[in-house]
């Protein structure tokens, strides 16, 4: 709109509008057309200042006039720096047409809408201010000859001024200090809006910044329109017959001031839940590198809400029903179940299979104790309702812990950013320091059982290695194994040189493949007994294995914790190799599960009547065989002594030893080692 038409609609409302009388909404619509692009760069902060310090000591002087009744001698001094700010050619125009404009609401609608199309270049909140400044140039000259003047001039200042007779309106210049001192919360209200937009949050994440970028014109306009009506009365304060009614800007402020700070409070709230989400990452992806992030610290930072409004989550000991402190969880490893409420049998008996593991016999696994050991489920909902309230208690008692009703939503957002958590069940493995061992220990638990203890990235892959070597030997002499790993059934490989469990063996597994529970459970059992293709292999592995065992010996200068586990898996199955029945290994695909001794392998498979009610409890085949394994090994297998005899021996193995006719070093042709009983078997070479 050209400055022609804008000035003829000013002169067309010059006696037709009163603000009063029109919607905020027609406000709107009127003075949005006066705004442009904001191409005018100002230091809005230099002058607000300044300005606000003018008006200030100016409101401080007539509160004192009203309530003592007698005017001020002398100023309080400013201690602090003077502030300097660009100077603005318009601020003394701008405050002559203000001072000079008549008394009455249509008026100042005139000034105020003039004043607009003024700085129609500004922003909001510099037009605001300057209007502010203006106001400060008039009412500061007005008061700061309130002292009592000590010579001729100053007296005669104060009462061109009308300042003798000030104290005779007392209770009008009470409501017209009253009126300013809104002014300057609509005028810090304004400028604080401004930080938050500066900030340049989007409005996606901060939805309330739409609603102040909507009224902030109008909340502009009737702070300049008030600025404009309290300028045009300074002349006219100390007047004794001064009357004028400015209660309506007072209430006018107070409703659309009332609106504004609404939508200010609700945009500090998301931005302060946006910055405590930030701190909250910072927390979980342990960015702090100046300070130890430890577990409770990264459990508050999940689960815990700071603002009061957000319920805060109770932990209960699942199986007591007992309500915890977060603390409880300190130097401790947290198992951490993440799921919602539907289709999560597979995962809680999976869990409840690892915590009466945790609580078993021996106490320590891998250098780690069980008992440093939790497991914490935080189940997620859309809404916590009755009928997902009713879910969670008819869920059997678990022996970890529960985060019940978790709705803290700052939390959950994390939990789906971070962990990346599509509803999909998760369980990671938290260490004492914080730190995420593992993003989901779910597949190692599930592959490997407790043998995955302590369940980081690291177990995984070492147990899934450590067995490498058996498969490059025993696929290499029998290609019908690849074949079985591909296919990623359970299978048996067996083996040894009783001839009677073998035949035993291998009519038990055929039985089992045909029972109808595996067929309903969709699990396929197959056998292959070592050396089924050719009698020659049998030999030709067992020597593989012992070389093998050998180089490994020498490699372990320094070793890798890779080289011990699978050393260790190596001498397990050489030391079942010596088992008088026969020896078994369990595996699917190439995820060996188990290594059995031969009389226990067996009552285990003809005993599947027995325990397969297991399968019905979703546990899975491998973790039921296992477990009724292990009860009948400690039947069948004593503790006896074990012997290893090497033929193709390390270099290493012994000292020289010097010959007693002292010809030189003898030659050693074997070595043999026998233990005796109450030695560990992994001692033995």
């Amino acid at each position: 709109m050209s400055k022609q038409v804008l000035s003829n609609t000013l002169q067309h409302e010059k006696v037709l509008l009163n603000p009063f009388e029109v919607s905020d909404d027609q406000i709107l619509e009127k003075v949005y057309i006066t705004h442009f692009h904001c191409v005018e760069k100002y230091d809005v902060g230099a002058l607000y200042i300044v300005a606000s310090n003018v008006v200030n000591h100016s409101i401080e002087i007539a509160d004192l006039i009203v309530k003592d009744g007698q005017q001020i001698e002398q100023l309080r001094e400013e201690k602090g720096p003077l502030i300097s700010f660009p100077r603005l050619p318009a601020l003394k125009r701008i405050a002559c047409q203000m001072i000079c404009t008549a008394r009455g609401e249509q008026y100042a609608h005139q000034t105020t809408m003039l004043i607009l199309e003024q700085l129609r270049d500004y922003s909001w909140d510099a037009k605001t201010v300057i209007t502010l400044a203006a106001f400060a140039f008039e009412y500061g000259k007005f008061w700061q000859l309130a002292p009592i003047p000590r010579d001729k001039l100053g007296k005669s200042l104060a009462e061109l001024n009308g300042l003798q007779s000030i104290e005779e309106n007392k209770p009008h210049l009470e409501n017209f200090n009253n009126l300013v001192k809104k002014v300057m919360q609509v005028v810090q209200c304004i400028t604080d809006w401004k930080k938050l937009i500066m900030a340049e949050y989007n409005i996606k994440d901060v939805p309330s910044l739409s609603d102040t970028l909507h009224e902030i014109p109008v909340l502009a306009y009737w702070t300049i329109s008030t600025l404009v009506t309290c300028t045009s009365h300074i002349d006219i304060m100390g007047d004794k017959g001064y009357r004028y009614e400015l209660s309506k800007f007072d209430y006018k402020l107070d409703f659309i001031l009332k609106n504004f700070k609404d939508h200010q409070d609700k945009c500090k709230m998301q931005i302060g839940r946006i910055e405590d989400y930030s701190r909250r990452k910072d927390v979980i992806n342990a960015i702090q590198t100046d300070k130890e992030i430890e577990i409770v610290k990264f459990l508050e930072a999940l689960i815990i809400p700071i603002d009061s409004q957000d319920s805060r989550p109770m932990v209960y000991n699942g199986l007591t029903g007992a309500q915890v402190r977060i603390e409880e969880f300190r130097n401790k490893y947290v198992l951490l179940f993440i799921s919602g409420l539907d289709n999560i049998d597979y995962e809680i008996q999976l869990l409840k299979s690892i915590d009466e593991k945790l609580k078993e016999d021996p106490k320590e696994l891998e250098g780690y104790r069980k008992e440093d050991f939790k497991i914490l489920w935080i189940p997620i909902v859309g809404v916590w309702d009755e009928e997902q309230k009713k879910k969670l208690d008819n869920v059997t008692k678990v022996g970890w812990y529960v985060v019940k009703e978790f709705n803290f939503q700052t939390g959950i957002d994390l939990i789906r950013e971070v962990f990346n958590y599509r509803g999909n069940p998760i369980i990671m493995l938290i260490s004492p320091e914080g730190k995420v061992e593992n993003p989901d220990a779910k597949q190692i638990i599930s592959t490997w059982g407790m043998d995955g203890f302590p369940f980081r990235t690291s177990d995984h892959t070492r147990l899934t290695q450590q067995w490498n070597w058996f498969w490059t030997e025993i696929i290499s002499l029998s290609p019908t194994i690849k074949e079985l790993i591909n296919r990623d059934c359970y299978f048996f490989i067996y083996g040894g040189t009783n001839s009677k469990w073998i035949e035993e063996f291998t009519a038990a597994v055929e039985k089992l493949k045909k029972n109808e529970t595996l067929n309903l459970e969709e699990t396929t059992i197959e056998s292959y007994p070592l050396g089924r293709d050719s009698p020659k292999i049998v030999p030709r592995f067992w020597i593989t294995v012992d070389n093998l065992l050998a180089s490994r010996k020498l490699m372990r200068k320094g070793g890798e914790e890779m080289q011990d586990s699978t050393t260790k898996e190596i001498q397990r199955l050489l030391l079942l190799k010596q088992d008088k029945n026969g020896w078994a290994i369990l595996s699917k695909g190439s995820h060996v599960k188990l290594l059995g001794h031969g009389e226990a392998m067996l009552r285990t498979v003809a005993d599947f009547e027995v325990w397969k009610e297991k399968l019905h409890q979703e546990v899975s085949f491998d973790v039921a065989f296992k477990d009724y394994y292990e009860k009948c090994k400690v039947k069948t297998v004593p503790n006896k002594c074990e012997h290893r005899e090497f033929a193709n021996y390390p270099t290493d193995i012994l000292a020289q030893l010097p010959c007693p006719n002292k010809c030189g070093n003898m030659e050693v042709a074997s070595v043999k080692y026998t233990c005796c009983h109450g030695r560990e078997t992994s001692d033995i070479v």
